[in-house]
Protein backbone atom coordinates (compact mmCIF):
# COMPACT_ATOMS: atom_id res chain seq x y z
CA UNK A 1 0.00 0.00 0.00
CA UNK A 2 1.12 3.57 -0.61
CA UNK A 3 2.12 5.88 2.22
CA UNK A 4 -0.68 7.98 3.74
CA UNK A 5 1.45 9.94 6.22
CA UNK A 6 4.98 10.68 5.08
CA UNK A 7 7.86 12.47 6.76
CA UNK A 8 10.81 12.93 4.42
CA UNK A 9 14.12 14.10 5.89
CA UNK A 10 12.52 16.36 8.50
CA UNK A 11 15.05 18.62 10.21
CA UNK A 12 14.09 21.06 12.95
CA UNK A 13 16.34 23.24 15.08
CA UNK A 14 15.07 25.66 17.72
CA UNK A 15 17.11 28.84 18.10
CA UNK A 16 15.87 30.64 21.23
CA UNK A 17 17.17 34.14 21.82
CA UNK A 18 20.32 34.27 23.96
CA UNK A 19 20.39 30.48 24.29
CA UNK A 20 22.16 27.65 22.53
CA UNK A 21 20.38 26.20 19.50
CA UNK A 22 18.65 22.85 20.06
CA UNK A 23 18.24 20.38 17.21
CA UNK A 24 15.05 18.46 17.96
CA UNK A 25 14.71 16.36 14.79
CA UNK A 26 17.38 15.34 12.29
CA UNK A 27 16.72 13.47 9.03
CA UNK A 28 13.49 12.10 10.50
CA UNK A 29 11.64 9.75 8.15
CA UNK A 30 8.45 7.71 8.48
CA UNK A 31 5.78 6.24 6.19
CA UNK A 32 2.40 5.22 7.62
CA UNK A 33 -0.49 3.56 5.83
CA UNK A 34 -4.05 4.82 6.13
CA UNK A 35 -6.05 3.39 9.02
CA UNK A 36 -3.04 2.16 10.98
CA UNK A 37 -2.45 2.64 14.69
CA UNK A 38 1.20 3.61 15.16
CA UNK A 39 2.90 4.37 18.47
CA UNK A 40 6.10 6.36 18.99
CA UNK A 41 8.49 5.62 21.86
CA UNK A 42 11.84 7.17 22.68
CA UNK A 43 13.87 8.88 25.39
CA UNK A 44 12.52 12.01 27.05
CA UNK A 45 13.49 15.04 24.99
CA UNK A 46 14.00 13.09 21.75
CA UNK A 47 11.40 15.03 19.75
CA UNK A 48 8.31 12.79 19.93
CA UNK A 49 5.90 15.59 20.82
CA UNK A 50 7.74 17.98 18.53
CA UNK A 51 7.12 15.64 15.61
CA UNK A 52 3.39 15.55 16.40
CA UNK A 53 3.37 19.35 16.32
CA UNK A 54 5.11 19.30 12.93
CA UNK A 55 2.49 16.87 11.63
CA UNK A 56 -0.30 18.96 13.15
CA UNK A 57 1.09 21.97 11.27
CA UNK A 58 1.91 24.05 14.34
CA UNK A 59 5.70 23.98 13.83
CA UNK A 60 7.21 24.13 10.33
CA UNK A 61 10.40 22.09 9.81
CA UNK A 62 13.57 23.87 8.71
CA UNK A 63 13.95 21.38 5.87
CA UNK A 64 12.13 18.28 4.69
CA UNK A 65 8.56 17.53 3.64
CA UNK A 66 5.66 16.48 5.85
CA UNK A 67 2.63 15.23 3.92
CA UNK A 68 -0.78 13.66 4.59
CA UNK A 69 -2.65 11.89 1.80
CA UNK A 70 -0.30 13.35 -0.79
CA UNK A 71 -0.73 16.96 0.40
CA UNK A 72 2.16 18.87 1.96
CA UNK A 73 1.44 20.06 5.50
CA UNK A 74 1.77 23.86 5.57
CA UNK A 75 -0.30 24.59 8.68
CA UNK A 76 -3.15 23.26 10.83
CA UNK A 77 -6.09 21.65 9.06
CA UNK A 78 -9.36 19.91 9.84
CA UNK A 79 -7.91 16.62 8.55
CA UNK A 80 -5.75 16.38 11.73
CA UNK A 81 -6.68 16.64 15.41
CA UNK A 82 -4.73 16.31 18.68
CA UNK A 83 -5.62 14.75 22.03
CA UNK A 84 -3.37 16.03 24.81
CA UNK A 85 -2.27 14.62 28.16
CA UNK A 86 -3.58 17.70 29.99
CA UNK A 87 -7.20 17.21 28.77
CA UNK A 88 -7.48 20.89 27.70
CA UNK A 89 -11.15 21.22 28.66
CA UNK A 90 -12.72 24.63 29.25
CA UNK A 91 -13.94 24.58 32.87
CA UNK A 92 -16.90 26.90 32.23
CA UNK A 93 -18.32 24.67 29.48
CA UNK A 94 -20.28 21.46 29.97
CA UNK A 95 -19.26 18.14 28.46
CA UNK A 96 -21.53 18.74 25.47
CA UNK A 97 -20.28 22.28 24.93
CA UNK A 98 -16.63 21.18 25.21
CA UNK A 99 -17.20 18.48 22.60
CA UNK A 100 -18.92 20.99 20.32
CA UNK A 101 -16.11 23.55 20.53
CA UNK A 102 -14.27 22.61 17.33
CA UNK A 103 -17.42 22.58 15.22
CA UNK A 104 -18.56 25.84 16.82
CA UNK A 105 -15.28 27.50 15.83
CA UNK A 106 -15.78 26.18 12.29
CA UNK A 107 -19.14 27.95 12.15
CA UNK A 108 -21.34 24.85 12.15
CA UNK A 109 -24.91 25.69 13.16
CA UNK A 110 -26.08 24.73 16.65
CA UNK A 111 -28.54 22.02 15.60
CA UNK A 112 -26.23 20.01 13.32
CA UNK A 113 -23.24 20.31 15.65
CA UNK A 114 -25.32 19.20 18.66
CA UNK A 115 -26.53 16.15 16.74
CA UNK A 116 -23.03 15.29 15.51
CA UNK A 117 -21.44 15.67 18.93
CA UNK A 118 -24.09 13.62 20.69
CA UNK A 119 -23.06 10.66 18.56
CA UNK A 120 -19.45 10.96 19.70
CA UNK A 121 -20.47 11.47 23.34
CA UNK A 122 -22.28 8.15 23.04
CA UNK A 123 -19.28 6.56 21.30
CA UNK A 124 -16.93 7.41 24.20
CA UNK A 125 -19.41 6.22 26.82
CA UNK A 126 -20.49 9.55 28.34
CA UNK A 127 -24.22 9.43 27.67
CA UNK A 128 -25.95 11.05 30.65
CA UNK A 129 -23.00 13.34 31.43
CA UNK A 130 -23.69 15.93 28.72
CA UNK A 131 -24.52 18.68 31.23
CA UNK A 132 -21.72 17.95 33.69
CA UNK A 133 -18.74 20.29 34.06
CA UNK A 134 -15.09 19.16 33.97
CA UNK A 135 -14.64 19.50 37.75
CA UNK A 136 -17.39 16.90 38.18
CA UNK A 137 -15.56 14.28 36.09
CA UNK A 138 -12.83 11.76 36.82
CA UNK A 139 -9.55 11.84 34.90
CA UNK A 140 -10.65 9.04 32.61
CA UNK A 141 -13.94 10.79 31.86
CA UNK A 142 -12.13 14.05 31.08
CA UNK A 143 -9.93 12.22 28.59
CA UNK A 144 -13.04 10.72 26.99
CA UNK A 145 -14.38 14.26 26.52
CA UNK A 146 -11.11 15.29 24.87
CA UNK A 147 -11.27 12.29 22.57
CA UNK A 148 -14.90 12.99 21.63
CA UNK A 149 -14.03 16.62 20.90
CA UNK A 150 -11.20 15.58 18.58
CA UNK A 151 -13.36 13.01 16.77
CA UNK A 152 -16.29 15.41 16.36
CA UNK A 153 -14.38 17.41 13.74
CA UNK A 154 -14.07 14.19 11.70
CA UNK A 155 -10.28 14.32 11.19
CA UNK A 156 -8.57 11.73 9.04
CA UNK A 157 -5.60 11.60 11.43
CA UNK A 158 -5.80 11.51 15.23
CA UNK A 159 -2.64 12.52 17.10
CA UNK A 160 -2.38 11.52 20.76
CA UNK A 161 0.40 12.90 22.98
CA UNK A 162 0.66 10.66 26.07
CA UNK A 163 -3.10 10.94 26.61
CA UNK A 164 -3.22 8.43 29.48
CA UNK A 165 -0.06 9.45 31.35
CA UNK A 166 -1.96 11.26 34.12
CA UNK A 167 -4.35 8.36 34.78
CA UNK A 168 -4.01 5.67 37.45
CA UNK A 169 -3.05 2.18 36.27
CA UNK A 170 -6.55 0.67 36.34
CA UNK A 171 -8.14 3.62 34.53
CA UNK A 172 -5.32 3.55 32.00
CA UNK A 173 -6.00 -0.12 31.20
CA UNK A 174 -9.70 0.63 30.74
CA UNK A 175 -8.98 3.60 28.48
CA UNK A 176 -6.59 1.57 26.33
CA UNK A 177 -9.33 -0.98 25.65
CA UNK A 178 -11.85 1.80 25.01
CA UNK A 179 -9.47 3.54 22.61
CA UNK A 180 -9.10 0.37 20.54
CA UNK A 181 -12.88 0.01 20.39
CA UNK A 182 -13.31 3.64 19.32
CA UNK A 183 -10.47 3.40 16.79
CA UNK A 184 -12.14 0.35 15.24
CA UNK A 185 -15.49 2.18 15.02
CA UNK A 186 -14.14 5.54 13.83
CA UNK A 187 -11.60 4.08 11.37
CA UNK A 188 -8.99 6.82 11.84
CA UNK A 189 -5.24 6.80 11.34
CA UNK A 190 -3.69 7.21 14.81
CA UNK A 191 -0.23 8.34 15.93
CA UNK A 192 0.19 7.76 19.65
CA UNK A 193 3.13 9.00 21.75
CA UNK A 194 3.86 7.03 24.92
CA UNK A 195 6.68 6.21 27.33
CA UNK A 196 5.10 2.83 28.10
CA UNK A 197 6.40 -0.02 25.90
CA UNK A 198 3.59 -2.35 27.01
CA UNK A 199 0.99 0.24 26.06
CA UNK A 200 2.61 0.71 22.64
CA UNK A 201 2.64 -3.02 21.91
CA UNK A 202 -0.94 -3.54 23.10
CA UNK A 203 -2.40 -0.74 20.97
CA UNK A 204 -0.36 -0.67 17.80
CA UNK A 205 0.12 -2.07 14.32
CA UNK A 206 3.68 -0.68 14.34
CA UNK A 207 5.92 0.97 16.94
CA UNK A 208 8.44 3.62 15.93
CA UNK A 209 11.53 3.67 18.16
CA UNK A 210 13.31 7.03 18.15
CA UNK A 211 16.91 7.82 18.98
CA UNK A 212 17.98 10.27 21.64
CA UNK A 213 17.99 13.92 20.59
CA UNK A 214 18.27 14.90 17.84
CA UNK A 215 15.43 12.53 17.12
CA UNK A 216 15.63 10.09 14.23
CA UNK A 217 13.74 6.91 13.44
CA UNK A 218 15.88 4.10 14.82
CA UNK A 219 13.56 1.20 13.99
CA UNK A 220 10.00 0.47 12.90
CA UNK A 221 8.79 -2.62 14.77
CA UNK A 222 5.76 -4.45 13.27
CA UNK A 223 3.35 -5.70 15.94
CA UNK A 224 2.17 -9.03 14.55
CA UNK A 225 -0.46 -9.72 17.22
CA UNK A 226 -4.00 -10.61 16.16
CA UNK A 227 -6.92 -8.24 16.59
CA UNK A 228 -9.12 -7.72 18.46
CA UNK A 229 -6.69 -7.41 21.36
CA UNK A 230 -7.59 -8.43 24.91
CA UNK A 231 -5.96 -8.03 28.31
CA UNK A 232 -4.86 -11.68 28.48
CA UNK A 233 -2.72 -11.11 25.39
CA UNK A 234 -0.30 -9.13 27.56
CA UNK A 235 0.99 -12.34 29.16
CA UNK A 236 1.46 -14.21 25.87
CA UNK A 237 5.00 -15.20 24.82
CA UNK A 238 4.83 -13.17 21.59
CA UNK A 239 3.68 -10.04 23.42
CA UNK A 240 6.68 -10.24 25.74
CA UNK A 241 9.04 -10.96 22.84
CA UNK A 242 7.89 -7.73 21.19
CA UNK A 243 8.31 -5.77 24.43
CA UNK A 244 11.87 -7.09 24.73
CA UNK A 245 12.67 -6.28 21.10
CA UNK A 246 11.56 -2.67 21.58
CA UNK A 247 13.37 -2.40 24.91
CA UNK A 248 16.60 -3.65 23.35
CA UNK A 249 16.34 -0.93 20.69
CA UNK A 250 15.54 1.72 23.28
CA UNK A 251 17.89 0.96 26.15
CA UNK A 252 21.07 2.20 24.45
CA UNK A 253 19.35 5.51 23.70
CA UNK A 254 18.18 5.80 27.31
CA UNK A 255 21.63 5.06 28.72
CA UNK A 256 22.99 7.97 26.70
CA UNK A 257 20.39 10.17 28.40
CA UNK A 258 17.71 12.41 26.96
CA UNK A 259 17.19 15.94 28.22
CA UNK A 260 14.22 15.75 30.60
CA UNK A 261 13.94 19.52 30.68
CA UNK A 262 14.40 20.30 27.02
CA UNK A 263 10.74 21.11 26.44
CA UNK A 264 10.94 19.29 23.12
CA UNK A 265 9.79 15.79 24.06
Amino acid sequence: MSSYISAENINLTFRPKNREAVTALSEFNIDIEQGQFVSIVGPSGCGKSTFLNVLLGLIPPNTGVMSVNGRTVTGPGTDRAMVFQEFGLLPWRTVAHNVELGLELQGVAKGPRRETCQGFIEMVGLTGFENHYPHELSGGMKQRVGLARALASDPDVLLMDEPFAALDAQTRDIMQAELLRIWHEAKKTVLFVTHQIEEAVYLSDHVIVMTKRPGRTKKLVPIDLPRPRDYEMRVSPRFNELKLEIWNELKDELSAGGDENSGHA
